[in-house]
């Protein structure tokens, strides 16, 4: 169970919605979820009734209309739990981008289905020829009418098997570059929108993750999300959060990374000993807990500087390098000091590790983390 005894950021209502979210993630059937690669709607529907949905959505639209740190509280459990469910994108980032650049009839339609699990979200950014480099993406919406003609594909998308709802980027002119980017609603019952295979990852079997296909979708002028061409600029300000996000689930995943590591080491015998008494098993574990104490005290600051509206673009691109990457060391770590058992998938800290290392990648590669950083140097 993660520490939070000496955090200072949250209040006692927070605390007691962190038991709540940690009694709803507990009841998951995470092994269920690893053999099957989906997570059954019953569990988003719980999750709905219990309040752990899209805290950020206002009261207008069936939320509570909290600040981004009730979010955070489900990310650290999720993580540390070693859950992959799909929640924390749609809470995250796909409802911000309707809370902020959503008409009132599409905040009405979709919104309170999100609060309840009822609806399931994805956002369709990555292309096979487009990742980091939003600019390059391929798929496109031209002009029909008064609506729009959509034709590409989307691949590495979280949700993207469940989803009711997915936010597809696509370019709305021929010019190249940032400029003619848009962003629309695709429904799951759009005719041409297809779905491919669940894809097999190293890690994070327990979501699905999928390729997406668009032929010649008809999208009325109603799914524009936003203003046409205004896609990149809406990315660009809606990514700090998602960064954040990751920073956060990074930050719980390594904490019980630790705690299995210790866990492990003090009841595990070799020479006549726990390999807890060994200073090689100490020293590790010292300089585990160090890059812990340091990662949460960043971590406390990001999120209250992003509640007040203060964290930086290039603030929240480096706290998701340090996070993923503080991550796997972390994970790597622990493995380590399990042995031969950590390699073992029965051992928590297996699919911990395998999960860990798509954090470097999504949200933006640690290269181009490391590139944004510079440019605001």
């Amino acid at each position: 169970m993660l520490d939070t005894s000496t955090r200072v950021i949250f209040d006692e209502d927070q605390a007691a919605f962190r038991e709540t979210v940690r009694r709803i993630v507990g009841d998951l059937d995470m092994e269920r979820h690893e053999r099957e690669g989906i997570v059954e709607r019953e569990a988003w529907e719980a999750a709905g009734a219990a309040g752990l949905l899209c805290p950020g959505v206002p009261e207008a639209y069936g939320g509570p209309g909290l600040d981004f740190s009730w979010n955070a509280i489900v990310d650290e459990e999720v993580s540390y739990a070693g859950s992959a469910v799909g929640w924390t994108l749609q809470s995250d980032i796909v409802a911000d981008y309707l809370i902020a650049y959503g008409s009132e009839e599409q905040k009405q339609r979709w919104l309170p289905g999100m609060v309840t699990g009822k609806v399931i979200t994805a956002i369709a950014m990555t292309e096979p020829a487009a990742g980091s480099d939003l600019q390059g993406m391929k798929t496109i919406a031209r002009r029909d009418g008064n609506g729009w003609r959509l034709n590409g594909s989307k691949t590495y998308i979280t949700n993207g098997q469940s989803a009711d709802l997915v936010i597809v980027c696509a370019r709305t002119t021929e010019e190249g570059g940032a400029r003619g980017i848009s962003l629309f609603l695709v429904d799951r019952e759009d005719e041409g929108f297809t779905r491919g295979r669940n894809l097999d990852k190293i890690g994070l079997h327990g979501n699905d993750t999928s390729e997406l296909f668009f032929s010649d979708v008809a999208l009325p002028a109603d799914r524009l999300l936003g203003q046409e061409n205004g896609g990149f600029v809406m990315l660009m300000s809606q990514l700090p959060q998602e960064r954040l996000s990751i920073a956060v689930q990074c930050q719980g995943a390594a904490q019980r990374a630790f705690d299995l590591a210790v866990e492990f080491t003090k009841d595990r015998k070799a020479f006549g000993k726990t390999v807890f008494e060994f200073q090689n098993t100490r020293f590790t574990l010292a300089d585990m807990k160090a890059r812990l104490q340091v990662g949460w005290a960043h971590l406390d600051w990001a999120i209250a500087r992003h509640v007040k509206g203060q964290l930086t673009a290039a603030e929240a691109s480096a706290a998701k390098l340090w996070h993923s990457e503080t991550q796997f060391q972390l994970c790597d770590m622990a493995l380590q000091l399990h042995g031969g058992a950590g390699y073992m998938n029965e051992y928590p800290i297996a699919r911990l590790w395998r999960d860990s290392r798509v954090a470097r990648i999504y949200g933006g590669t640690s290269e181009i983390m490391k590139e944004l950083v510079a440019r605001s140097i």
